[in-house]
């Protein structure tokens, strides 16, 4: 098992396939992009596999979670979400993505394997869309949303974070319009992990302030905390239910308690949480020639040192260097 002092068994991992993006969100990276890893930084697909099977066969992990950057550059993403799927005992497979290129690829990630996934959308404004993320993509995404929702990756999950004086007039929009298409939608605070370190709280659109703006319009009453389990969101019935909307507060109500996840880096490196400063590198003694026996007791150790909280709340906070795309969402 993967545990820390603190009693909490990690059971949900997160792999970023790469840190590259085809869309340049202002929340996330500046205009030009970033200095992205080179090939023989990334793990291989087969390093990937092996590592995932490590997690579940002998850490205790259960849910596996693709992400990057955009993991649909991933050149391989098909054959390891097969080889993933194919592992004893199956671990629940989804992936995040931004939705450009989900439309040509989510009929051969179902057949593949996979059970369902999250779209970034922050907008239904074309134009808005463009604003937040320098590309003319909002098509694409929407094409991606309804071939998902057809090949069977349900329930089809969208992540939203709303900007300041840019779209967070819009959640009331964007919840009317997941509920029209049978979407379950989330919003996530802005959190400093920005390649420009250029987060500003004061500017940040917190849960309370979304939970506000949805109830101008829909009734909305807290679902039992027993359901919410680990999961990140406070959800919400709508109008009595039984549909629901989350909120990740992941700033001003962070959920640091009842975490259980473990993030694998793209270039092989532990984190044991998403604000983490420090790393343990698995990639090194992977290509060592480490057995399983030496790579499972890294990673336990690097679990083992989690602290009790991202501390966001902390003077002492310090963003981590490594922006959002360079580490798995």
């Amino acid at each position: 098992m993967l545990l820390d002092t603190y009693g909490r068994q990690a059971v949900d991992l997160r792999v970023s396939l790469t840190d590259r993006c085809n869309l340049r969100c202002t929340y996330c990276m500046p205009e030009e992009g970033l200095s992205w890893l080179g090939k023989p930084e990334l793990l291989t697909d087969e390093e990937i596999v092996r590592l995932v099977s490590l997690a579940v066969r002998e850490l205790g992990v259960t849910e596996v979670r693709f992400t990057g950057g955009e993991p649909m550059l991933r050149p391989g993403l098909v054959s390891i979400v097969e080889a993933c799927a194919a592992l004893e005992p199956r671990p629940e497979l989804s992936l995040t993505t931004n939705g450009v290129g989900l439309a040509r690829t989510a009929a051969a990630l179902h057949a593949a394997g996979l059970d369902r996934v999250n779209v970034s959308l922050d907008t239904l404004d074309p134009d808005t869309f463009f604003t937040l993320t320098r590309r003319h993509r909002h098509e694409d995404v929407l094409a991606g949303l309804a071939a998902a929702e057809a090949a069977g990756l349900t329930p089809v999950k969208l992540n939203a974070v709303l900007m300041r004086g840019v779209n967070d007039h819009e959640a009331a929009d964007l919840l009317a319009w997941c509920l029209d298409h049978g979407y379950q939608l989330r919003f996530i605070e802005q959190m400093p992990l920005d390649a420009q370190h250029g987060w500003d709280r004061s500017r940040m659109v917190t849960a309370e302030e979304i939970l506000e703006r949805l109830s101008a319009r829909f009734a909305l009453s807290p679902e039992p905390s027993a359901a919410r389990g680990a999961a990140p969101a406070e959800r919400w019935l709508i109008d009595g239910g039984p549909a629901t909307v989350g909120v990740i507060a992941s700033v001003t109500r962070p959920f640091c308690r009842a975490c259980d996840r473990t993030r694998l880096t793209a270039d092989g490196q532990v984190r044991n949480c998403l604000f983490a400063t420090g790393e343990t590198d698995l990639r090194t003694a992977l290509r060592s020639g480490a057995p399983d026996a030496d790579l499972a007791a890294l990673w336990r150790t690097a679990m083992w040192g989690k602290k009790a909280g991202a501390g966001i709340d902390n003077p002492e906070f310090h963003q981590p260097d490594r922006p959002m795309s360079a580490i798995g969402g």
